[in-house]
């Protein structure tokens, strides 16, 4: 049964599948996994020292893979330049750029009279309107109930897709909340033309850099167990409620600025969760659909999966 949306189609990838940036995550195990089969797979590039480093991560998934692969940019989070970044992407001969959480203008300036697809993270729909009039061939539409960074409005993905859908005319990619087969179809009817999930990579085999713990905390929590941090900056972003975000509630309670809470929401914290399992001195990014996550599987496993599962609702369509 094939898949061919104008996503598939943009990206010549098989399945309208794209694995989220996932920040000091998505390196070259993960990234050539999913590449490998028939989604899009990403390298984080502002998770990486230095534009060198980056050159070597991509050299690392064209090793592992012949398939197409992305390098996303979260531009708003990491605070330093980039455009050395973008311009090693390039270099390296990179065909797909995302952005997300930052003004992409910058890197659209960079990309002009190239042939790169970029795609654009939006969580509203103006958002959405302006990354088109930009140039973008593709938006990625994230509803409140994804991991990381949200929109300001607590829109849910099931009102979001249909709205941007119908106010462009680029593909929409859904993302937020979805984590199996029947999240892409019904992704799929909503308009979408492809789904990005971030949460449900991390709980897979090939994402070697999460901790045991981290993935444990996906598999056993239920949809309650994640918690809005950030929002009094207005930055708001979805993580696993543990110890370190109780604290950082606490301290937007007390005092909302952000030089009490860089100390807490830093990417040293980001990384002491992720990286060593330490839920007293970080946190973890997730979504709400850790809900319906239970095991560890491979990427391909996965991949199969959720084939089958959309399979059987196509079949119950018909």
């Amino acid at each position: 049964m094939e898949w061919k949306t104008r996503v598939t189609e943009r990206l010549h990838i098989t399945y309208p599948i794209i694995q989220g940036g996932l920040a000091y995550l998505a390196y070259s195990d993960l990234s050539a996994a999913v590449s490998n089969a028939g989604g899009l797979g990403q390298i984080t590039a502002m998770s990486l020292p230095d534009a060198e480093a980056l050159k070597q991560e991509i050299r690392k998934v064209k090793e592992k893979t012949d398939k197409p692969f992305g390098v996303n940019f979260a531009i708003g989070q990491y605070r330093r330049p980039f455009e050395h970044m973008v311009e090693a992407s390039l270099e390296e001969g990179v065909e797909v750029i995302s952005m997300t959480g930052g003004n992409p203008s910058p890197i659209f300036d960079l990309l002009k009279g190239t042939d790169v697809k970029k795609l654009v993270l939006v969580a509203a729909r103006r958002q959405a309107e302006k990354a088109e009039e930009l140039g973008a061939d593709a938006v990625m539409v994230v509803g409140q109930e994804g991991g990381g960074h949200v929109g300001k409005q607590d829109t849910g993905t099931m009102v979001l897709i249909p709205q941007v859908v119908d106010r462009v005319s680029i593909p929409v990619i859904a993302s937020g909340g979805i984590g199996d087969g029947r999240g892409m179809m019904a992704a799929l009817a909503l308009g979408a033309e492809g789904i990005e999930m971030g949460t449900r990579f991390i709980a897979t085999k090939e994402c070697v850099h999460a901790h045991e713990h981290y993935k444990e905390a996906l598999m056993k929590g239920t949809e309650n167990d994640t918690v809005i941090i950030k929002r009094s900056i207005g930055a708001p972003g979805r993580a696993l409620k543990n110890e370190w975000t109780e604290k950082i509630l606490e301290v937007e309670h007390q005092t909302p600025e952000y030089e009490k809470l860089k100390d807490y929401i830093s990417g040293e914290a980001n990384r002491s969760y992720i990286y060593h399992g330490n839920d007293q001195k970080g946190f973890g990014w997730a979504g709400q659909v850790i809900g319906r996550i239970n095991d560890c599987p491979s990427v391909q496993e996965l991949f199969d999966r959720m084939k089958n599962e959309a399979n059987d609702v196509r079949t119950r369509w018909c």
